[in-house]
């Protein structure tokens, strides 16, 4: 199992910035060695989740992760329902919204919307949020299982920027303040000059399973700017989650209220 965990993770080191990769630097991304790495990307490619490109010989994408996206679509649509809300609020609040969905082990971005203003912050697409360094991740741990954040705290935590918070203690302090307010927040955690506000998303028994967050350059964050961001994601909390089978949690609701009054 251990095996095919690296395997799969190889993928995830592809991105909009990173859209070929070869062995070597492969490799040294997964800090495996090129013989592994070389017969895990030759599985990979066999079942057509990774392919070659004929002239450079790195290695993409391939058709079997489309595949797998569109019949994932097909059978439980979330576009059609995140997109107009993601839309709504990034045009409300005039900066970018986006909506993450726990992945496995992982939090990751599955859709996002810009403003129209050449100021803005751009989230790419499939992006991988750390928990403990992002709004997404707070909001998310704030109202998940408890179990699932002892082990995220349990682990070697990364500093991203000078301003990431690595420290559990104040992480749980975090998390006990989103949960009376309804909605977490990340200033330059993950990211210098962006600041972060976000609410969870629920499944269908009131456990997070998400994220919903506006980002926006750290020169446009002030307190009238949060607390209108704020409202906005919660808002988007309940309408997501809800349009994909889920709902808020009671204490959810209880703060949310309280927020909004």
């Amino acid at each position: 199992m251990r095996t095919v965990d690296k395997a799969l993770k190889l993928l995830d080191y592809f991105n909009d910035r990173r859209s070929e990769i070869g062995l070597s630097e492969l490799a040294r991304l997964a800090e495996i060695d090129k013989a592994t790495t070389h017969r895990m990307v030759t599985v990979l490619a066999n079942h057509g989740f990774l392919e070659q490109h004929p002239d450079t010989r790195a290695y993409r994408l391939g058709a079997g992760i489309l595949r797998l996206a569109r019949l994932r679509e097909a059978c439980f649509p979330v576009e059609v329902i995140v997109n107009p809300v993601l839309r709504r609020i990034a045009d409300q609040t005039g900066e970018t919204a986006h909506i993450s969905l726990l992945a496995g082990r992982q939090l990751m971005t599955v859709g996002s919307a810009e403003p129209d203003r050449g100021n803005r912050v751009h989230i790419e697409p499939g992006l991988i949020l750390p928990f403990h360094a992002t709004a997404s991740g707070i909001a998310f741990m704030a109202f998940a299982a408890p179990e699932f954040v002892d082990k995220i705290l349990s682990r070697k935590l990364k500093a991203f920027t000078d301003a990431t918070d690595c420290d559990p203690v104040s992480i749980r302090n975090r998390l006990s303040a989103c949960r009376e307010t309804g909605f977490g927040i990340s200033d330059e955690g993950f990211q210098t000059e962006i600041c972060s506000t976000a609410a969870p998303l629920f499944d269908a028994n009131g456990i997070a399973n998400g994220a919903v967050t506006i980002a926006t350059p750290t020169s446009r964050m002030n307190a009238s700017a949060r607390r209108s961001i704020a409202e906005s994601v919660i808002e988007a909390s309940y309408e997501i989650s809800r349009g994909l089978g889920g709902e808020p949690s009671e204490m959810f609701k209880s703060v949310a209220r309280k927020t909004a009054a």
